[in-house]
């Protein structure tokens, strides 16, 4: 079950065949997981689920379900088809994973609240027993959760919505709701979504600020004098002048070539912009060995 925390929405390792590496792939959410996160979203956006098979997805699901930080794993669906989310959370399902984090459907723009509404209700319907962590991110999914379409959500679901992930920062600040996880979707609001009650973040960055994004919220718990969260802040705020996926990955690749192949349309950046980053880091004096989990 998911609690308050620093989670990581796992990055996916690609095959030279553009094919899934699952091994590698359950192994650099292991390290990231060891190096500090309190657990691991498989196939987010950042994992590039979109364009992962649903027979990858369901041979990792089977593999993760006997590892031994299986209670540090969790599940986005990454599908925009009902019908396919629907396959895919029964199987996870049938190896005991309750708790799923859902995007609305993607690709067609112009989605309503009562659109919105009727997607989660039928998958409820479908499978009752399920736990949602609503994914609100505008700039994939094209829709903007409101607080009133939560509200409402939780009203008519409140054994099934448990959470909302917030990429679109419109609601960590000002929307409370009891027995509601909130997580941000970056480290950089990881302190102040804290200071406001809200649960730790949910964050691509975090594959490689795991210690860091760890440390401002052990000294948050514990009432410590904060002593990173400026790094941690300007870190998060350097991966963001590029596209996450690709920075991540081509920052990664540093230390493991493995981490050079990703999913088409996606590219690394350019060697230009490779060293950017990378001056960037160094800068900061994040670019070190510990701090590239793979």
């Amino acid at each position: 079950m998911i609690k308050k925390g620093v989670y990581a929405a796992g990055l996916s390792v690609i095959n030279a065949d553009r094919t899934l590496n699952i091994d590698a792939t359950i192994n650099h959410a292991s390290e990231a997981i060891k190096s500090g996160l309190h657990g691991v979203f498989f196939f987010g956006s950042t994992g590039m689920s979109q364009l992962i098979s649903m027979n990858e997805k369901k041979e990792l699901i089977a593999k993760i379900a006997s590892h031994k930080l299986r209670k540090q794993f969790f599940l986005g669906t990454g599908n925009n088809s009902l019908n396919e989310n629907i396959e895919i959370i029964k199987y996870a399902m049938e190896y005991d994973f309750r708790d799923f984090l859902i995007m609305p459907p993607a690709y067609y723009k112009g989605n309503t609240d009562e659109g919105v509404f009727d997607f989660y209700s039928r998958l409820i319907s479908a499978i009752p027993k399920i736990k949602i962590i609503l994914y609100n991110f505008e700039k994939l999914s094209g829709y903007k959760f409101s607080a009133e379409a939560i509200t409402k959500l939780v009203k008519n679901y409140p054994k099934n919505i448990i959470g909302c992930k917030d990429s679109s920062y419109n609601l960590f600040e000002s929307l409370n709701l009891p027995n509601f996880l909130m997580f941000p979707g970056s480290e950089a609001k990881l302190l102040k979504g804290l200071e406001l009650g809200c649960s730790g973040c949910i964050s691509a960055v975090t594959n490689v600020t795991h210690s860091l994004a760890r440390k401002v919220f052990d000294d948050f718990e514990k009432k410590a004098n904060q002593t990173k969260n400026d790094q941690l802040i300007s870190i998060r705020e350097t991966f963001d002048q590029y596209n996450l996926i690709s920075a991540l990955h081509s920052f990664l690749s540093i230390k493991n070539e493995t981490f050079k192949n990703v999913l088409p349309p996606l590219i690394l950046l350019s060697q230009e912009n490779q060293k950017e980053l990378i001056g960037k880091l160094t800068n900061l004096k994040f670019l070190k060995e510990k701090n590239l989990a793979a």
